[in-house]
């Protein structure tokens, strides 16, 4: 059974998971919006699981990011997983 939830139900669901520390605010905008993308391109649905989100993605700064991976840019993070900008100083990207 599915079940379409909008960015409010989808905040609530990291809330009522003890996780909604994971992301910020924006974070969670950020990949709400990508997930909605995902669905639209590939014509799947994508099911909301708090914790597989949690352990398939990061939030971080892009300085902090770089540092962590000894990485020279977005760019060529880009090239190794996926990344989901937030603004211009944040970013999400999938734990490789």
């Amino acid at each position: 059974m599915k079940q379409t939830v909008n960015f409010n139900d989808f905040c609530d669901a990291f809330r009522d998971m003890g996780r909604n520390e994971n992301f910020s605010y924006k974070g969670k905008r950020a990949l709400f919006d990508y997930l909605e993308e995902t669905e639209s391109d590939t014509g799947e649905e994508v099911e909301l699981d708090v914790i597989a989100l949690c352990c398939e993605y990061n939030e971080d700064t892009i300085e902090d990011i770089l540092q962590n991976y000894d990485i020279g840019s977005i760019e060529e993070l880009e090239e190794k997983t996926s990344v989901i900008m937030v603004n211009d100083t944040h970013a999400l990207y999938q734990v490789w």
